[in-house]
């Protein structure tokens, strides 16, 4: 019983921050306009840790285009500006991180 206690709880802290990190996007409803896979509005996470892996400045220009909006990277459909209260900054690091990381599963 104790083994298998132990493997569940290793279990949840393998998945915890990716589950913890989906669940971000879902509340901040990022979910709209992105999907893990897939492009729709906006890009797929995926693509945008793609095509930023390895830029030292990928996180903060990130959350510096999620609080100010842009156009023009994926395409001629604006992304509108998201506050903190749409995401706290603590939220939404840790959606970069997730998102830059693979977004995975």
């Amino acid at each position: 019983m104790m083994k298998m206690l132990v493997v569940a709880s290793l279990a949840l802290a393998v998945s915890g921050p990716a589950a913890a990190s989906l669940e971000i996007v879902k509340k901040a409803r990022c979910v709209a306009c992105h999907a893990v896979d897939k492009k729709m509005v906006g890009p797929a996470y995926r693509e945008v840790a793609a095509k930023y892996q390895g830029q030292a400045d990928a996180a903060a220009m990130l959350a510096a285009k999620v609080r100010n909006g842009g156009t023009g990277v994926w395409g001629a459909v604006p992304m509108m500006p998201h506050d903190a209260t749409k995401i706290s900054d603590d939220n939404l690091k840790a959606a970069i991180d997730w998102i830059l990381a693979g977004a995975p599963d």
